[in-house]
């Protein structure tokens, strides 16, 4: 069983160099997924975001492998992997989580999902409570109308339309709150990063699967569905975030009673952002948890 590969595998394998994980293909819903695994200890699912990959943990992998097994897939028709020939529905996308957990995880994992992988996070807790430890959501959209501020929207679009180091860059300024410092931490991991976002935002194929995981889940989930929830959850948000603001969060927070720790000098990915933060907080997120009817 093999991933998609591309001309740009040899940046991926730099990407990934040095990191404490495994990358694997794991069979689920009928297509081959990319998937980095490493660590010791309970598991913990980490969903990225739209048009990303796991390469994004990056930042974070070294200090959550002491404690878990950490399970990093790439989405459907993202980085790596394959997409569903006949496209993608929720119900798909559920059944695709699903088949991944039972071949990965030896019991309910911690999910932590960012963005869309947030919303599929949610989505698959209120189907299937009894298949996740946890969950935790990360600046997640489809908690109300996605309703970024113009000029994140403005850089988004032109970075699909025209995918380039200059794009990317100029869209990564305002999903990072200090880009910078950010890329300064990284080192060569950046470079190796930007040119392989830039490589599959240009494949045909990973467009329509980014526009495809968009158009699922930035509309609304119901509040009835989302109230359904009852694994214990989360949230993480970035103070800075431009795209799903904080007060999404809140107003989320009040609404379902889960418990919102606020990153304070993030944008949208914390974890990029603020990476020894984002740990804490994630630790303490997960902790708190504990006993917590979701509700």
């Amino acid at each position: 069983m093999s991933v998609t590969t591309s001309g740009a595998e040899p940046v991926r394998t730099s990407l990934l160099a040095g990191l404490p994980v495994q990358e694997r293909a794991v069979g689920a819903a009928g297509i081959d997924t990319a998937v980095l695994s490493g660590g010791d200890g309970p598991p913990m699912v980490l969903l990225h975001g739209p048009g990303e990959f796991a390469g994004i943990w990056s930042p974070v992998l070294n200090e959550l492998v002491h404690s878990y097994l950490v399970i990093a897939p790439d989405l459907p028709g993202h980085g790596a992997s394959a997409a569903p020939t006949a496209g993608m529905t929720r119900g798909w996308v559920n059944r695709w989580l699903d088949e991944l957990i039972s071949a990965t995880c030896a019991e309910p994992p911690v999910l932590v999902g960012r963005v869309v992988g947030g919303a599929i996070g949610a989505a698959y807790a209120a189907a299937h409570p009894d298949r996740l430890s946890q969950l935790v959501l990360v600046d997640t959209i489809g908690l109300e109308t996605f309703d970024p501020e113009p000029r994140f929207g403005l850089a988004m679009h032109r970075f699909l339309a025209n995918p380039s180091m200059a794009t990317y860059e100029r869209f990564m300024d305002f999903c990072a709150f200090d880009l910078d410092t950010a890329k300064s931490r990284l080192g060569h991991r950046w470079s190796s990063y930007a040119k392989y976002a830039v490589d599959r935002a240009e494949d045909p194929g990973v467009q329509s699967a980014i526009g495809g995981m968009i158009g699922l889940y930035a509309p609304p989930m119901a509040p009835d569905l989302l109230a359904t929830i009852t694994v214990p959850t989360s949230m993480i948000w970035g103070r800075e975030d431009a795209a799903t603001t904080l007060a999404v969060a809140e107003r989320a927070s009040a609404r379902y009673g889960w418990p919102l720790h606020v990153i304070d000098g993030a944008g949208d990915d914390p974890a990029l952002d603020r990476p020894a933060e984002f740990i804490g907080t994630l630790l303490e997120a997960i902790g708190r948890g504990d006993g917590h009817d979701g509700h």
